[in-house]
């Protein structure tokens, strides 16, 4: 009798993208995470974008002892254009991105890869864990929108998951990729979510509930996130929201485009408004110029925003700055929890006359009542 042999079971090619700057005290643990995967045929691609610190040479380190491991060194051009030109040389079936100072769980990509071979999408996203001191928490918006598995589904058929903007929770077929001509703004923070629209916009895609990404939350001064009141970040994030937006009317679904404006871009202008009270005059007239160019006569009382920055929005387009700074402070002296009288918010009359108010601003919403 003759016993013919298996063949092994041919692996997902994996390549992983990973933009290095100024991540010497991170990059080791990072690039140990991706090593680690496991149920992948695995492509590294590091590039040292002009990293003024020892990150280079730590990539340099891995690729000597790891055939797996490519390094790219190239003049500093910000995450967009490093993960750009390391696209251009990965070689697997399917991408993703790893930024360095982050780490993937160890099953991350078999788990995104496997959704993929078994549903025929272009790209997969799975839910993400921020971490931070020493403790990994899931986000509760993110634990809503991949809560229900979903595969094969188009962008109008699950809109609310346009806010998933993380360019790292996701694995691409490469093929996608480049069909579509997907790649990162240059030059611009917020790079992500132009460019994850697009994809979403563009493609059929999975949502899977398994968390394949642990978010590394530095409080050294050094995040994109912990610079809001500079007028560099709100520029390039109302650039960014233009872009999105752009790409979301040209989709031309009324449905998918009413969600984004309402619901997805709306949904982190909270965070700017904490900086109302301290921030210049020029950042104040850039945030008023952004908000109008975005929403126009749609105003921000009709957003999914919670009713208390419904208000702050109201007044921003108002030109009430000294209300809005007045919101603002109270709701931090309330730990960031609004109090309501029935079916309004309760706003006391020393910090706001809400009679000059749009009553829309102040009513809360059926959902909000439960």
């Amino acid at each position: 009798m003759t016993f013919l042999r298996r063949r092994p079971r041919e692996l997902p090619r994996v390549s992983v993208v990973v933009p290095a700057y100024g991540v010497e005290d991170y990059l080791a643990e990072s690039l140990d995470s991706v090593l680690a995967q496991q149920g992948v045929d695995l492509e590294v691609v590091v590039v040292d974008d002009g990293s003024p610190d020892r990150s280079g040479e730590i990539a340099d380190a891995y690729a000597a002892r790891d055939d797996r491991v490519r390094v790219l060194h190239v003049t500093n051009g910000g995450l967009g254009a490093a993960r750009n030109v390391g696209t251009e040389l990965v070689t697997g079936d399917y991408l993703a991105f790893l930024d360095s100072d982050d780490v993937l769980p160890s099953e991350a990509l078999s788990t995104l890869a496997s959704s993929l071979v078994a549903s025929g999408s272009d790209f997969v996203t799975g839910s993400i864990v921020r971490w931070e001191d020493g403790r990994l928490d899931e986000p509760p918006w993110m634990r809503r929108l991949h809560r229900e598995r979903r595969t094969r589904i188009e962008a109008r058929e699950h809109p609310e998951v346009l806010g998933d903007v993380f360019a790292w929770n996701k694995l691409y077929r490469l093929s996608f990729w480049r069909q579509q001509g997907l790649e990162w703004p240059e030059g611009v923070r917020y790079e992500d979510q132009p460019t994850t629209t697009r994809a979403y916009l563009a493609g059929t895609f999975d949502v899977i509930s398994e968390v394949v990404y642990h978010w590394r939350i530095r409080r050294d001064g050094t995040s994109i996130t912990q610079q809001r009141a500079s007028l560099a970040d709100l520029s390039d994030r109302l650039l960014t929201k233009r872009m999105a937006l752009d790409a979301v009317q040209e989709y031309d679904d009324p449905g998918t485009s009413a969600y984004f404006v309402d619901r997805v871009m709306a949904g982190d202008l909270h965070r700017y408004f904490v900086e109302i009270p301290d921030a210049s005059d020029e950042w104040w007239l850039l945030l008023r110029q952004g908000i109008g160019d975005l929403w126009g006569e749609h105003s921000l009382v009709h957003s999914g925003l919670l009713p208390v920055h419904r208000l702050v929005g109201w007044l921003v387009e108002q030109d009430r700055r000294e209300d809005a700074a007045s919101v603002v402070r109270w709701l931090a002296s309330l730990g960031g929890a609004a109090p309501r009288a029935g079916d309004r918010l309760a706003v006391p009359p020393e910090v706001l006359d809400t009679a000059t108010v749009d009553p829309a601003a102040l009513t809360l919403r059926d959902h909000e009542l439960s």
